[in-house]
């Protein structure tokens, strides 16, 4: 991302680890930078906003300067930089070689102290390594990446076996030891791979003057590499803190109570299926990488990701979309346009039916010009439940504001159709550096307007680094469940204030960026609507050598003592999600066995689609379905479609698109863009079932209230039916294993008659809009468990 212009110097820093990406925290690194034009870069505040961060040990950074011509010293005119001593290193001095032509870009990598995995050097049209100032190597052509563009991934590619440095060599880590590669993250890091070349810096061009000089810096650990490295890695004062991940804080020992560790769950017995849908047309599926989706009331699936220098659609400027609409009926998918970066955005669905994207991150300029900064950005999307006319409509962005920069927020929709919007970054820089972290709320209208308010959160507060995408569940009080890291709260928005403190759920820590997933399990009139509330998986630290939590905790925040009734999955999962499905049950996909979310940190895909039955006793709840061939890590998602299949989609684990696997890289690129679409068919419409569903719904009304209110449903059921059931659901804004919004509600009914083919139900509405607040449903009939295809209503 573009941290910041000065003096001419544009500074451009690592998209995945240092500006736009959390990648890995932990122990103070120093900035050591080698610029054309020292002067400049001693005195801009960019030193106190990107370069004072902590960083896991063995990470490094790198940042590209680039010198505008109208600054560039010629070569001849360059005096000679003398690095300073490196910790652990002593006193010694490396020279700046000048560029043999004044025009010539140049890469000038900082030696560093830690011994380095073999790799190859080579990058740009020329290399200066600072410990042997000699030039490594000359890239005479150019090299294109998948998409044909230049790319100094495909010429570090094209050198892989030809520039090995005998010095850089080093012995597998530890477990504990992040294997981050100083001098590959220079080379490799997403902020260098993959990332296109300016057609200025083409080989064909370096010899006119106005070419840029480049400049390169590295960030250097401010530590000797050591036998025992420090276990901690996310440190704080609060019993949440405390941990396999950090042994700080209150903590003066092991947590008082133990997650449990995996438990085996026995194959379902009325398996489900999982299919990969076809291309869309030729080498076309998904279109755009899916990091967030939601499902509109047209039945079609909004795919919205962030700026890529790939994605399988172009706009009609040439520029590559990123956000499809996706007709899951008709198998088609048509790009859509936005005005600002979306990445990592939150998002609900406005009362009046309007998908909105809040937040976001900074623009990308060298990608895609056309696209502006993102962080304090709101997009708003229609469709129509009763005709095509607004289908393939781009995003409406007409200027509209959140209160502060937000990257990572969480969205909740209130009973008065406000947006509760919480938490995010304010820069997109390291977490644990408060002064770029925003843990406060801050409140839009129902048209997704903001109040302009910053409110301090101070569950948020206290839990940083992990503050960041909050679980949030309306209950039906009017008040929050808010969970983050190991803590949780009932909170109060009228009063702004805490309700009610819950115990930390055991385990690892279970929010960005060693995320779970969390669900509202569904509400009825027998309980009197009282929310219950899963969390499952997470992970101990961001690495890909962080172990994942097989435990599940489930609580009722408003029982008179809640506490965490402590389950577990068959393995560890990190990036699991859940969604509810129309028979009451929950089902879980996706994540990973090993690691965490971001760029290059996962590992061990788990691929099994695992089925939660809330209703049976502690023990019995899960089994296991089908298994995926797809790997479904970092940004993927998960939601279910109006016909009751579950759509599954996106992982894109890198910072720009991979399409061929290449292993054996740091951050891991191991895993490639996922576009494909792949569509789990639950037991309820498996085997037999499949002929059992009930047709012919008609309801009495589509606009409906949440007062108490009736309306009518009409079908057909099959023969010998036994049992029917009526839901109101909500899928929300889906992204990173968050389902923002969801939930479902059981709906009274009278009226049905066992066996008989023709129905019609009396259905009566929530007694409230505690229990069901504004915006656009999906009524699902089910009978004897199979449903009919869901119909988009309105709860005005």
């Amino acid at each position: 991302m573009e941290c910041e212009s000065f003096i001419g110097i544009r500074v451009l820093a690592n998209g995945a680890d240092f500006c736009s990406h959390l990648d890995v925290f932990g122990a103070k690194v120093r900035l050591e930078i080698f610029t054309l034009n020292p002067s400049a870069v001693a005195t801009s505040p960019f030193l106190k906003s990107c370069s004072h961060g902590q960083h896991t040990p063995q990470t490094a950074l790198a940042v590209l300067l680039t010198v505008a011509p109208s600054v560039t010293p010629t070569a001849r005119s360059t005096p000679a930089l003398v690095a300073p001593a490196m910790a652990g290193v002593g006193t010694r001095p490396h020279t700046v070689v000048p560029a043999a032509s004044p025009a010539a870009p140049r890469l000038l990598l900082r030696p560093t102290p830690l011994p380095l995995e073999p790799m190859a050097v080579a990058a740009l049209p020329s290399v200066v390594q600072l410990a042997t100032p000699t030039v490594l190597s000359e890239v005479a052509a150019p090299h294109t990446d998948t998409a044909g563009k230049p790319s100094i991934t495909a010429a570090l590619d094209a050198r892989a076996d030809a520039m090995v440095d005998p010095v850089v060599q080093r012995p597998r880590l530890s477990p504990r030891q992040p294997r981050h590669n100083p001098l590959l993250l220079l080379l490799k890091s997403p902020f260098l791979g993959n990332r296109p070349l300016d057609p200025a810096l083409a080989p064909s061009r370096l010899t006119e003057p106005a070419v840029p000089q480049m400049v390169a810096l590295s960030v250097e650990i401010g530590l000797k590499e050591t036998a025992a490295l420090p276990t901690v890695y996310f440190c704080g004062s609060t019993t949440a803190h405390c941990g396999t991940g950090c042994q700080s804080g209150s903590c003066t020992g092991p947590p008082a109570v133990a997650a449990p560790g995996p438990s085996p769950a026995p194959a379902n017995p009325n398996p489900g299926s999982l299919r990969v849908l076809p291309d869309t047309q030729t080498g076309v599926q998904a279109g755009v990488p899916a990091m967030h989706a939601g499902l509109m009331q047209n039945g079609r699936v909004i795919f919205l990701d962030k700026v890529e220098n790939y994605t399988q659609l172009k706009l009609p400027n040439g520029q590559y979309a990123y956000s499809a609409e996706y007709d899951p009926v008709a198998n088609k998918v048509v790009p859509l346009a936005y005005k600002t970066n979306a990445f990592c955005s939150g998002g609900a669905f406005l009362a009046d039916g309007r998908f909105v994207s809040i937040g976001g991150n900074a623009p990308l300029d060298f990608i895609d010009p056309t696209v502006g900064d993102g962080f304090k950005a709101i997009r708003y999307l229609s469709r129509s439940a009763s005709d095509a006319s607004l289908n393939g409509q781009a995003w409406s962005e007409p200027g509209n504001k959140i209160a502060s920069a937000r990257w990572y927020a969480s969205v909740q929709t209130m009973p008065d159709a406000t947006l509760f919007v919480a938490s995010g970054s304010l820069n997109g820089l390291d977490p644990t550096v408060k002064e770029n972290n925003n843990p406060t709320y801050e409140i839009l209208n129902a048209q997704g307007i903001t109040s302009g308010n910053n409110i301090p959160l101070e569950i948020l507060n206290k839990n940083q680094p992990y503050y960041m995408y909050p679980f949030i569940h309306l209950l039906n009080n009017g008040q929050l469940f808010i969970a983050v890291s190991k803590s949780a709260e009932v909170f109060n928005v009228a009063t702004n204030a805490v309700v009610k403190a819950l115990p930390d759920l055991p385990g690892d820590y279970r929010t960005y960026p060693n995320t779970g997933g969390s669900v509202l399990l569904p509400l009825s009139s027998s309980n009197g609507y009282a929310p219950d509330i899963m969390i499952c998986g997470g992970g101990a630290y961001q690495d890909i050598t962080s172990p994942t939590d097989p435990s599940c905790g489930r609580i009722q925040p408003l029982a008179a003592t809640p506490n965490w009734e402590m389950d577990s999955m068959p393995e560890g999962r990190g990036m699991v999600e859940g969604t509810l499905l129309p028979d009451g049950t929950v089902v879980w996909v996706n994540g990973c066995n090993v690691g965490a979310q971001g760029f290059g940190v996962a590992d061990a895909p788990t691929r099994e689609v695992l089925i939660y039955d809330p209703t049976q006793p502690l023990g019995k709840r899960w089994t296991h379905d089908q298994t995926s061939n797809i790997a479904r890590l970092y940004h993927s998602v998960a939601l279910l479609l109006l016909d009751g299949t579950l759509m599954i989609a996106g992982s894109n684990p890198v910072e720009q698109p991979v399409l061929t696997p290449r292993p054996n890289r740091v951050p891991s690129e191991k895993f490639v863009t996922e576009f494909k679409v792949e569509i789990y068919t639950p037991p309820y419409l498996s085997g037999t079932n499949a002929a059992k569903r009930p047709t012919g719904l008609t309801l009495s009304s589509k606009s409906l209230k949440a007062d108490g209110s009736t309306f009518t449903v009409k079908f057909t059921a099959p023969a010998g039916n036994k049992a029917v059931r009526v839901a109101l659901y909500h899928g929300g804004f889906v992204t990173h294993s968050l389902h923002m919004n969801h939930r479902m509600v059981f709906l009274d009914t009278t009226g049905y008659q066992a066996g008989a083919t023709s129905q019609t139900l009396t259905v009566k509405m929530p007694p409230n809009r505690n229990v069901a607040q504004p915006g656009p449903y999906v009524v699902y009939v089910t009978v004897d468990g199979v449903p009919a295809v869901g119909q988009f209503v309105s709860v005005a």
